[in-house]
């Protein structure tokens, strides 16, 4: 599931008159290296805009670190974007979106695009009407996904997490596949079945880079969902028609990180489909 939101006050960092000449840089980040996913779906369905992506991998993962953590990450990358000429932005962590999406609403004007996990698809999917979401602890934990559950499996079934504390850092080390991965998922998703759960909602952008493993694993019986794909649809919904630029334009793609940008290059190498020649900046601060 995918939020956006549209200011209606002039917020300190919104930047409108840049906005207006750049048109079409569209701010990405994440904790790391999970909001690639998200940008893949951008940068396929919205190939004229440039994209900036920032992975905030020097203070991965933010599954545990506190809300007030978070917030200020959160408020300082979206401010970097916006000075740099982001007229959209892409909060593409369910951590960070659960945590700070409503601050950086009152702290910026421009289009906010946020992910939640996508329980009201995988119920209407679900034979059982159960469905389980595995998650970080910080998402599983927070008072805004409590009550999207509530909401959701109220009306429609029942909706049961799990908490994965150490997925997000796996991915993140580019462990895949294998033996261990497979561990680990079997650790946290059969729990979730053995509940009657038939659909699990991947509640990370980081883990729909093991759903194929996760698939396999448990093979067509069990669905898995992720949720790039709509959190790029509902950015062009939210995205105003003067931003767009003529489709003939290829747009370029940007990336910053606050941990080592020679390893995050390696990270791309992996993750990130096109070929990767441009510099990895490294955020100051």
């Amino acid at each position: 599931m995918a939020l956006c939101h549209k200011g209606s006050t002039l917020g300190r960092f919104s930047h409108p008159e840049r906005a207006i000449l750049i048109h079409s840089s569209i701010g990405i980040f994440d904790s790391g290296v999970g909001g690639l996913a998200i940008a893949q779906q951008v940068r396929q369905l919205l190939p004229q805009y440039d994209i900036h992506y920032v992975a905030d991998s020097g203070f991965m993962p933010y599954g545990d670190k506190s809300p007030e953590q978070v917030i200020s990450r959160c408020s300082r990358i979206t401010s970097y974007l916006c000075e740099h000429g982001a007229s959209a932005i892409v909060l593409a962590c369910n951590t960070a979106t659960m945590a700070a999406i409503d601050t950086l609403r009152a702290q910026f004007t421009l289009p906010i695009v946020g992910v939640e996990p996508g329980v009201k698809p995988a119920l209407s999917l679900s034979k059982t009407k159960v469905v389980g979401v595995l998650a970080t602890p910080n998402t599983v934990a927070s008072p805004r996904f409590i009550q999207l559950c509530q909401r959701q499996g109220k009306a429609s079934g029942r909706i049961i997490f799990q908490p994965c504390p150490e997925l997000a850092r796996t991915i993140e080390q580019l462990q895949l596949s294998g033996k261990k991965v497979e561990q680990l998922l079997h650790s946290y998703a059969q729990p979730l079945i053995d509940e009657g759960a038939d659909v699990l909602v991947m509640g990370c952008t980081h883990y729909a880079f093991i759903a194929s493993v996760l698939r396999k694993l448990y093979g067509p019986h069990i669905d898995v969902l992720t949720t790039e794909q709509a959190v790029a649809l509902q950015l062009q919904r939210c995205l105003p028609s003067q931003a767009i630029n003529p489709a003939s334009k290829v747009g370029k793609t940007r990336f910053a990180t606050s941990a080592c940008p020679d390893y995050f290059h390696h990270q791309l190498r992996f993750l990130w489909p096109q070929n990767v020649s441009t510099e990895v900046i490294s955020l100051p601060f």
